[in-house]
Order: structure tokens, then C-alpha cells, then sequence
């Protein structure tokens, strides 16, 4: 059977969430969200104060967090400016969880914050509790700083995803108010403000609330913000002079820390802080998409190879640098200091997501499955109680899973990506599909005017084999794109026991078929997983010498827990195609990899410090895990990327 791959000139949107119902791998990780983590959130919200900067029936409560200060620079950011964003996505996680799995004390818990929002709201729609509760009468004097509609953003966000999942209005009415006075406040013409936020994530925010209402004005206020920013003279600037202060005494001092150093279509490399680019780099990707904006696709194009062919962790990971939160020079990669927050990998899948919205391409998808599998996925344990901040490719055993943090962003923003990730998985047209993502699950959509149901069952990312099996009321003609991931040397696709041609598959990395599909139809796509053993580029001094086992989508590392000795001692040779795979009942079936390593050792040395020989060298067998899932036994050591002999 011959495949058909011209798919381009469409729009392809995600599904929304009740459209996929998650099953297997993402199932059992989204049930621990849903019965876990959600309420652990708000039970953090809560305990912080969270919720009483919020409720204007409480009392105007005192600042609980001191403003970030350095000597000569402007004292204006705390944390606590930016809780309404952290409650938004713990909201917006809780949505989720609800629609997966009906709770009535939950949902009668958001119903109530939902309540304190919609008593905030003053009645130009204005609804931010720092600037309310803790410092009326400054709102919109300071968009570089305090995250205002940024905020506002993750409060958007919220109120869709409970919408879809609910079908509740109150919240989205709210917010609706909110974004129709940032709709009257903003935009061009000379009686409106020209700013934009100093943390992007209002344009995201906009487009999902453009798509939700059908407001054609949401879509053009995101693309306002995208077209404006970084334009001279410099806003920032501008708003400093007129609160009274120095254009440059803040304390970043650097507009490429928020990406407005430039127009975005004049920006080649990405810089600053890592979140912040990449929230900028997914409102743009949205507005190449929905207003077929090709002015956006080069300078898309140029960042992304700047971004994954220079300053990417094989994880997914990126922003090596604490200090900036952000990235620092090409190939600049270090293991154990990296700073590859959670929210940073999460955010690099989110724009590769909607790098896809004009049409299927491996490029996009590889980096978005590797990200969410291993960079964002580590930032969760297995039982969903506990996070990672930051998520280095070495350590000592010094680092570990945290219950809650100063500024806690990632445990939320992890919590609505995993009860979300269905949406990712697809990308729908009018009457094509694309299956971006593999795992169990079952989906519905409207494809040619009729709706489809698709049912994956697979053990994925276990095992490679993936069956979809088609179901429509009548038959009905679609194209149907199937990721071939990068990771796979020989993959095949059949279509009801007839093989698929693949060769004209190569340009796009997806292959597609177009035909008449009637219930009951099958396509199986084999994905043999073999251990891939990866060098990295030589300019990136930290991984010289060493090599780093991947098994299909996942990144392993070795834990302490599993190999008695020091992980630096160990030497990899080869003999990867005889390593062995088995799985681990400890942490929930999944899989490892077990392959014969030297091991340096001190046995037989002496007592001099310093010797012309080299030590020893044993053959021992060494067990590898991934990486998504160290940290969740016996703390220890863990290291990545492995010493070659």
C-alpha cells in the first residue's frame, strides 16, 4: 500500500481535553495527579497564604515574601506578585483531574476559589489580588517586573480547561471580562497602551481563549502582543522613566532576559530566561498558524536550531545557568550544575506542540515526546507527592525530591501538563489527523464532517508496537499522519495486514494515509527499540569521553541504588546489542537495562596517591534506569552521561 504525504497549507489544532481519555503509560500517571497531587497543591496554596491574598472576605493579609533586592537596582519583585499564576495552574491541573475522574469535594473546592476570583473581580473586569489586595492603584506601571498579564494568562488558561472539563461558565465569564478590559487597554492606536508583559504567556493564553469563545478579537490582541514586542522606543524603558526610575537599574539588567532586546522577527538566538523564551516562541508558532503568518516561520526556524542543535540536554532539558534561569553560551552543557528546570522542559514540548499546527513534522514532534518523557516527566515522582526544580544530569546524591519550594511553579505546571499530555498526542483538521505522540489511549474527533474515534493500545513507551484501530459511524475519507520517531531505524506501518510503503515518508517524517476508513479498520506501527548508545558534539566539554544509553524515547541513567560503586568508575565498551532488558516491579514495570561495564578499582593499588599504571579494570554487570524516574528509591548517586573506554 502506497502512502500520501502532502498534508501542508492546513491548520491543525489540539483536541481538547475530554476529546482523549488516557489510558496505560500517561493513565496510571495521570490517576496519580488526579488522586495526589492536585490535592497537594492546593493544600500548599493554602498553607502559603495563597488563598488569603485572593478572598477579599478575609483581611488584607501582610506580605509574606521580602522583594528580591540588589544593591542599586530597583526592589520591585517578590515571588508572592505572581501567586495568582501558581494557584491558576494548580486550577487548571485540578480541572483535569476532574474530568478524569469525577470528585465531588474537589470540584466543590474549586467551585470556591473560583468564588474568591469573581468577588476580586472589580467591575472594569480588572482581576489580579496582588494589585487589588496588596498594592492598589500601581497596576499597569510596571509590565517589565511584576507578571500582570502574565497572570492573567495562567488565569485564562484555568478557566478554558474547566470549561471543557465541566462545562461551567462562571470562571471563563470571569476571565472573559479580564481579557475584554486587557482588550480595551492594549492594542494599537494612540489611546491604547503599546506594552506587553515582561514573563510571555498572555499570547498562549489568548489564542485558547480565542479558539474556546470563537472571538476573532482574542486571536488579533495575541498577535498585537507577538508583533509589538522588543519595537523602539523600548516600552520598559518608557514605563520606568514614568514610575520615576532608571531604564536600566533592574535587576536582570538586560531586555534579552525577556526577549524584548528585539522584534521577534529580527530575534536568531534564543537568550534569556528559559520559560519566558520559550512561552514567547509558542505565541508566535500560534500566530504563524492561525493567521498563516509565514513573516514568523523563518525566525521560528532560526531559533529552534539555535535552541536544540546548541543549547539542549540530550533529556530535553534546557537553561543550563541558576543566575539567569536561562541559557549562557553554545554548548555550554554542564551535568552536574545544570539547571534544566521543570517548567523550561515543559515549556520546550509546549512550543514544539505548536510548532506542528502548520503540519507534521518530526523535527518538532521528536524534541516535544523527548521532552515530556524525560526532561518535564522527571520534575514528578512516581507517586506524585513529590518535585523537582531543577533536574541535573549528575549527582553526587545530594539532590533531591522536594515536598513544596519558595517559588513553586514547576509541581503545578508538571500536574497540567501529564493530565493534558492527550491533548499534545494529536494535532486535527478539517479532514486530516496527525498522531504526534504514542501511548494508550482513546480519542474522538470531528474529521470530515462525520466524527472518528481512534483507540491506541500499546505498551508505549515500553514497548514499540502501536494498534489503532479506527471507529466511525459511516465510512469516511481522512489523512491519517503517523510519527516515525527519530529514535527508530527501521520502523514499518500496515494497514489491515497490507504493508505500508514508507519510502516516500523521509521529508516530513510522518507517513500518511489518505483513504476511506470504515469501523473496524487497524493500522499497526512496529517500532523496534533497540539501545542506542549517543556521543555528543565535542564541543560540548562536559560530555567528552562519555556516552549516554537511550531505548526509544527515553534517556537512562545509572543510581547508586543499583550499582555497588561509584558511578564514575564505570566504563562503557560496547556490547550494547547484547544488553539485556527486564522489568522493575519497584517502580511501577518499567523497564531497565542491564549491560556489561568495566568498573575501575582501587583493589590491588597500593598506597601511592599517583601511579604510572592504570588501575584495574573488572567486568561487572551494570543496571541502567531512566532517567524520568531516579530520585524515587534509595537516595545515591546518578549519572547520565558515562565514561567510554
Amino acid at each position: 500500500m502506497n502512502a500520501v504525504t502532502n498534508v501542508s497549507q492546513l491548520q491543525f489544532r489540539p483536541p481538547a481535553i475530554p476529546d482523549v481519555e488516557l489510558r496505560g503509560f500517561w493513565g496510571e500517571r495521570a490517576d496519580a495527579v488526579a488522586s495526589t497531587t492536585v490535592h497537594i497543591l492546593l493544600d500548599r496554596c493554602a498553607e502559603a497564604g495563597m488563598f488569603e491574598q485572593i478572598d477579599p472576605t478575609r483581611p488584607v493579609p501582610r506580605q509574606r515574601l521580602p522583594f528580591h533586592r540588589k544593591e542599586g537596582k530597583e526592589p520591585t519583585v517578590t515571588t508572592q506578585m505572581f501567586w495568582d499564576s501558581d494557584v491558576a495552574k494548580a486550577l487548571e491541573a485540578a480541572a483535569y483531574a476532574i474530568h478524569r475522574k469525577p470528585d465531588p469535594a474537589l470540584e466543590a473546592r474549586v467551585d470556591e476559589i473560583v468564588d474568591m476570583f469573581a468577588a476580586l473581580q472589580r467591575e472594569d473586569g480588572y482581576c489580579n489580588s496582588w494589585y487589588l489586595r496588596m498594592q492598589p492603584g500601581r497596576e499597569w506601571t510596571n509590565l517589565r517586573d511584576c507578571h500582570e498579564l502574565y497572570c492573567a494568562g495562567h488565569l485564562i488558561e484555568a478557566a478554558v480547561a474547566y470549561h471543557q472539563a465541566t462545562g461551567k461558565r462562571k470562571f471563563l465569564d470571569v476571565m472573559i471580562r479580564y481579557a475584554d478590559l486587557i482588550d480595551r487597554r492594549f492594542g494599537p492606536g494612540a489611546d491604547k497602551m503599546q506594552g506587553y508583559c515582561g514573563h510571555e504567556e498572555i499570547e498562549l493564553a489568548l489564542i485558547k481563549l480565542g479558539r474556546e469563545t470563537g472571538e476573532q478579537r482574542y486571536l488579533d490582541l495575541a498577535k498585537f502582543f507577538i508583533d509589538v514586542r522588543g519595537r523602539k522606543p523600548h516600552y520598559f524603558d518608557l514605563e520606568a522613566e514614568r514610575r520615576g526610575a532608571s531604564p536600566d537599574g533592574f535587576v536582570h539588567g538586560t531586555h534579552e532576559y525577556s526577549q524584548s532586546h528585539l522584534p521577534v522577527r529580527e530575534q536568531t538566538r534564543v537568550v534569556g530566561h528559559a520559560v519566558r523564551a520559550m512561552y514567547l516562541y509558542c505565541g508566535m508558532a500560534d500566530v504563524a498558524t492561525e493567521f498563516h503568518d509565514n513573516s514568523l516561520t523563518e525566525p521560528l526556524e532560526m531559533l529552534w536550531s539555535d535552541l536544540t542543535e546548541r543549547q539542549m540536554y540530550v533529556t530535553g532539558g534546557i537553561g543550563p545557568e541558576e543566575h539567569n534561569e536561562g541559557f549562557s553560551d553554545p554548548y555550554h552543557l554542564p551535568n552536574e550544575t545544570a539547571y534544566a528546570e521543570t517548567c523550561a522542559a515543559i515549556a520546550l514540548a509546549f512550543w514544539a506542540s505548536r510548532m506542528l499546527g502548520r503540519g507534521p513534522n518530526r523535527v518538532y514532534a521528536d524534541v516535544m515526546e523527548t521532552a515530556f518523557l524525560n526532561g518535564a516527566l522527571s520534575g514528578l515522582s512516581v507517586e506524585g507527592d513529590r518535585f523537582f526544580y531543577e533536574n541535573p544530569l549528575e549527582s553526587r546524591g545530594c539532590h533531591h525530591r522536594w515536598e513544596w519550594h519558595r517559588c513553586p511553579c514547576c509541581p503545578p505546571n508538571i500536574a497540567r501538563a501529564v493530565t493534558s499530555i492527550g491533548t499534545y498526542m494529536y494535532g486535527v483538521a478539517d479532514d486530516a489527523l496527525a498522531v504526534h505522540l504514542y501511548g494508550a489511549n482513546r480519542a474522538t474527533f470531528t474529521l470530515g464532517g462525520g466524527r472518528v474515534s481512534i483507540e491506541q493500545e500499546t505498551e508505549y513507551p515500553w514497548d514499540g508496537r502501536v494498534v489503532l484501530k479506527i471507529g466511525t459511524e459511516t465510512p469516511r475519507r481522512f489523512a491519517l499522519s503517523l510519527r516515525l520517531p527519530g529514535w527508530c531505524a527501521n520502523p514499518s506501518v500496515s494497514v489491515g495486514g497490507e504493508a505500508v510503503d514508507l519510502s516516500s515518508a523521509s521529508r516530513s517524517g510522518y507517513v500518511t494515509i489518505d483513504r476511506e476508513w470504515s469501523h473496524g479498520d487497524s493500522v499497526t506501527l512496529d517500532l523496534p527499540m533497540a539501545v542506542t548508545a549517543l556521543r555528543a558534539d565535542p564541543r560540548i566539554r562536559a560530555d567528552r569521553g562519555r556516552t549516554a544509553l537511550t531505548r526509544g524515547p527515553l534517556v537512562y541513567c545509572m543510581e547508586e541504588t543499583d550499582n555497588d560503586t561509584p558511578l564514575d568508575t564505570i566504563l562503557l565498551d560496547g556490547g550494547f546489542e547484547r544488553a539485556e532488558t527486564s522489568k522493575m516491579d519497584e517502580l511501577g514495570g518499567a523497564v531497565a537495562i542491564r549491560v556489561p561495564v568495566g568498573k575501575e578499582t582501587h583493589e590491588g593499588w597500593g598506597r601511592a596517591l599517583y601511579k604510572a599504571a592504570p588501575p584495574r579494570v573488572e567486568t561487572v554487570l551494570g543496571t541502567f534506569v531512566p532517567y524520568f524516574l531516579w530520585d524515587n528509591r534509595d537516595p545515591g548517586e546518578m549519572l547520565v552521561w558515562i565514561r567510554t573506554r
